[in-house]
């Protein structure tokens, strides 16, 4: 890598250091195995038909059963949830990432019961750019619990929100 193109990279990642993003784990099973990974690059795409996009690192334990089309849950984080987000995030691996929280299975897609939202998705597409795929999730069901509370990430660092209704 040149030295430009390093300057740029080092700059690109302190400039989305500011964007806060809500923080999710993304859930599937795949081959028998419950996989889970917390992640911050998932967002809307369209409402209709609702969709939701999900960026995976090439890297990451959950890529091949995205990459095979694997169902998936999006688990919205609440601010409670920074414990379940860090163990999810790489502080464990594996069925590990599992050990701790009310996690339960729809259709054999394992959810964390008390996220703020549980978006459940068949995987209808992808493309891939660069370390990353990403995947489209065609909305099939959503189940909506407490308060909106969302965990935040900013700055590398985990933060919470209360909104006021």
């Amino acid at each position: 890598m040149s030295e430009a193109a390093n300057e740029l990279a080092i700059d690109t990642k302190a400039a989305m250091r500011r964007l806060a993003k809500s923080v999710v784990i993304l859930t599937t099973r795949f081959e028998g195995q419950r996989l889970a990974m917390a992640a911050t690059a998932v967002d809307s795409l369209s409402i209709e038909p609702p969709s939701l996009l999900a960026c995976v690192n090439r890297t990451a334990s959950i890529f091949t059963a995205f990459e095979a089309k694997s169902p998936f849950c999006v688990n919205i984080l609440a601010r409670t949830h920074e414990v379940l987000a860090k163990r999810c995030g790489g502080q464990v691996k594996g069925e590990a990432r599992f050990a701790e929280g009310d996690w339960r299975e729809r259709d054999g897609i394992p959810y964390l019961a008390d996220a703020q939202a549980n978006i459940f998705c068949a995987n209808d597409g992808e493309f891939y750019y660069g370390t990353h795929g990403v995947f489209v999730g065609r909305v099939t069901d959503v189940a909506l619990f407490g308060s909106i509370e969302p965990l935040i990430y900013a700055d590398a660092r985990y933060v919470g929100a209360h909104l006021a209704m």
